[in-house]
Formats: structure tokens, sequence, C-alpha cells
């Protein structure tokens, strides 16, 4: 059945190609935003590849430093996936450039949304560095109510990636701010780390991490500590039951399942005996710190439900990193 005409922005990303599969299997009909590389278009072969992407997915370039270029992909959509964003974990631009690019482009998009006349709902994809880096004792959890402290971001994640959470942080803010002033209907929702399969080529950055045992990469180990997991295809699930519920309001925290350290050695040790897992002992001594959890319940009570857990968040991934010959 057809579901009309819905955006997705940033359409190369691991999450973002996923969710435009999903569409298309739901019954919508996508147009997607890439931007091009110095005037030539990547390959996006595995997006037109994807089934009905023939008849119902449409691309177009645009770039989040200028978001008028949103404009046409737009037109004519009944809802709004925000999920692209300004991606710099190792700090090549100053983080004040980032966080002001990545508003700009929200908030550019937000006013597309409204001049259109036709977008219902824009669900915005925040990230759980919005909630959790607070200073909170990790033995706590978290609800939607929990903000990052920007002032605590730059003094304890400086080398970690900071520019990328306070962007993050203000962007969703900024993002909120703006559709109440303005009477839109804009839904938050903030995933844990996404794991499983996937569209794209190469092996998404935060299934590398989750994997980092089966790799070998040892210099990852020290951010799955204690880790929150969710698979991806739960997390565009829970995208457009958003879109759809029409009750739904605010911010959205996305987790499947929680899992340490230990936990997740024990499980990937006996499930796939034909990687030789590393020990984890000379981790213990040098863990600095620990995320607090969190809770999916506001979501839960929406009446979604959570189809994977964390054997098949790494089965997935496994098969699909076996498939592409990146294992």
């Amino acid at each position: 059945m057809e579901k009309g005409s819905v955006c997705v922005t940033g359409g190369t990303g691991y999450l973002a190609s996923w969710m435009i599969k999903r569409l298309l299997e739901d019954g919508y009909s996508v147009n997607t935003t890439v931007r091009s590389d110095s005037g030539s278009r990547k390959d996006v072969s595995y997006l037109t590849n994807l089934p009905r992407a023939s008849e119902r997915l449409n691309i177009f370039d645009a770039d989040l430093s200028r978001p008028e270029t949103f404009e046409a992909p737009i037109k004519g959509c009944i809802g709004v996936f925000h999920v692209a964003h300004p991606i710099d974990f190792v700090g090549k631009e100053p983080e004040e450039v980032q966080t002001e690019r990545a508003i700009k482009a929200s908030l550019g998009i937000l006013q597309l949304c409204i001049d259109s006349k036709t977008v219902k709902k824009v669900v915005y994809t925040s990230s759980a560095s919005t909630v959790v880096l607070n200073g909170t004792k990790h033995t706590d959890v978290l609800d939607e109510e929990s903000w990052s402290d920007i002032d605590y971001i730059r003094t304890r994640f400086k080398a970690l990636g900071a520019p990328y959470f306070i962007s993050k942080t203000l962007t969703e803010k900024a993002t909120i701010e703006f559709a109440e002033k303005n009477g839109l209907d804009v839904v938050t929702i903030i995933p844990t780390y996404i794991h499983g399969p996937f569209v794209v080529p190469h092996c998404p950055g935060s299934v590398r991490v989750a994997m980092a045992m089966i790799f070998g990469e040892t210099d990852k180990y020290e951010m799955l500590i204690k880790t929150d997991y969710v698979h991806v295809d739960d997390v565009a699930r829970a995208h457009i039951h958003l879109l759809e519920y029409p009750s739904a309001k605010g911010r959205y925290i996305c987790s499947g399942i929680a899992a340490t350290f230990e936990e997740l050695h024990n499980l990937l040790s006996l499930r796939y005996l034909e990687y030789k897992m590393p020990s984890i002992d000379f981790l213990m001594d040098s863990v600095t710190f620990k995320f607090p959890g969190v809770s999916s319940a506001k979501l839960l009570r929406t009446g979604f439900e959570f189809k994977y857990g964390l054997e098949k968040m790494f089965d997935d991934a496994v098969d699909c990193c076996k498939q592409k010959n990146i294992l």
C-alpha cells in the first residue's frame, strides 16, 4: 500500500540507508539527500539497487552548509526524517563552527518543512550523547529529562569527540525550541549504540567499535566497558513508528539492551569460536569512566516493541561483514 512520500536526509549514512530500505518495504516513496563530492555524485548503487527503489526512491544532491538545497527533496513530502549531521570526531573544525553549521542546517530544514505546507511531522535523529554525558553515576538510569552538560563534555571528553557531542546536544535543543515556537510537530529519537547489518559498502563506525574484540582492535575496548546497544532495524522501525504515532511528543530514547564488557566478551567467546577473543584483563585496571544506563520506557509506552537481542545484532553484523568481505 502506498503511504505517501517522505524525505530522509543523509541517505548514504549507516542508519539513513537502512531507514530507506525499511521505508520502501513499508510502502513509502522516499526522497533522500546525498552530498556530492567535487561536483560528482559518489556511487550510490547500494541505494538504487534496494527493492522497490527504481519506482519509489529519488536521490537529490544537498549540503548541510546550504540548507536551501533541501527544498526540492522536502517538497511534497508528508514527513521528514532529519538524520544527517556533520561528523568530526577528531576535531578538524573548531567546536563552534561545527555546532553553528549543524544548528543552521537543522533550523533551515525545519523552516522548509513549514514552507512546504505538506509536511505533517519531522522526526529528528539525536544521540545518547545528548543524555548521558553529565557526570551522572554509572549505576543510575536516565530518561528523556536528562541532558548532557556542555562544560562537562568539554572537560571530560576533549580528546574523545567533544565537538560532535556538543553540536549534537545543542542542535537537538535548538530543534525542539524552534518547533515549539513555530508550531511544527517535531519528535526527537535518541538511539544508543547502533549495531547490526548494514546497506552501505563499508563497515559503519559504531559496528566496527562494537565488534572490536572480533577485529582485535584493542584501542576501542574502553568504549565498550558498559554500553547500551540497539539493532539498526529497531531504530529504523522506531523512527517510522513515531512518524505514524499521532500522540508522539518530545524526546524518545531508543535502546534495546545493555551489556558490560565482561558479558560481551563471554558472549562472543562462546558464539564465535572461529575468532580468537583476546584477554580483557589488561583493561580492568585502566577503566576511567562508565556511562549511566538509559530507559526506553517512554517509547515502549507508545506500543513500540524491540525485536532484536544482542545475539541477533552480532549475528547480523558478522554475516554482513562476511558477505562484504570485511571479515
